[in-house]
């Protein structure tokens, strides 16, 4: 296969989330897509966000936040949440939102899967903050359930790519993780499988 150059600055596909923060007391949210997990134990996910947002003004004052995964059927919500601010429009308004154990990480009952956070670090670059969060309680719909664990047909999260600025959702499942390699063994490969 021939290889062309892209350039430095490049994206991969990102999961679309909606960051719910509280500022003065009043739930706002906005469309994220720079998210991951971080670490396993303990819990901790990783949100960039410029700090000339206005919700970082939130995070400031709050030290929490909830990630919220919108299905395929909110994708007008959520490109809406990352079209207008905070500053001029309530975006709560369009979700019925309710709050955890932490009380200032306002969470979107719509969401298939939600997460409320507590701010355990600002990472400063050179565009963005990056904010690490621990996972203090996620909470998730009953239907979309597959026995006790979440079931990622049913949640029907949305991805987005840049720079064409798609929205797409999941396709079909091509294998098992850690176990789709194991028919592989290279020449000489004395390794077991970890």
């Amino acid at each position: 296969m021939e290889k062309v150059k892209l350039g430095s600055n490049i994206f991969i596909p990102m999961p679309v989330t909606l960051l719910g923060i509280n500022i003065g007391g009043k739930a706002n949210f906005m469309a994220l897509g720079w998210v991951s997990r971080l670490n396993s134990t303990p819990p901790l996910i990783g949100a960039a966000i410029n700090k000339l947002h206005y919700s970082f003004e939130g995070i400031e004052e709050n030290e929490t936040f909830s990630i919220n995964i919108p299905s395929k059927d909110m994708v007008k919500e959520t490109d809406y949440c990352g079209l207008v601010s905070g500053r001029e429009s309530d975006k709560s308004k369009l979700f019925n939102v309710f709050y955890g154990k932490l009380e200032t990480a306002p969470m979107i009952e719509e969401c298939p899967l939600t997460m409320e956070c507590k701010l355990v670090d600002i990472h400063e670059m050179p565009s963005n903050e990056l904010l690490i969060g621990e996972i203090m309680e996620s909470y998730i719909g009953k239907d979309y359930l597959k026995g006790d664990v979440p079931d990622i047909k049913k949640i029907a999260p949305l991805l987005l790519t840049m720079p064409d600025n798609n929205y797409w959702t999941l396709g079909e499942n091509i294998g098992k993780a850690w176990d789709a390699g194991k028919e592989l063994k290279l020449e000489g490969d004395e390794n077991e499988y970890i």
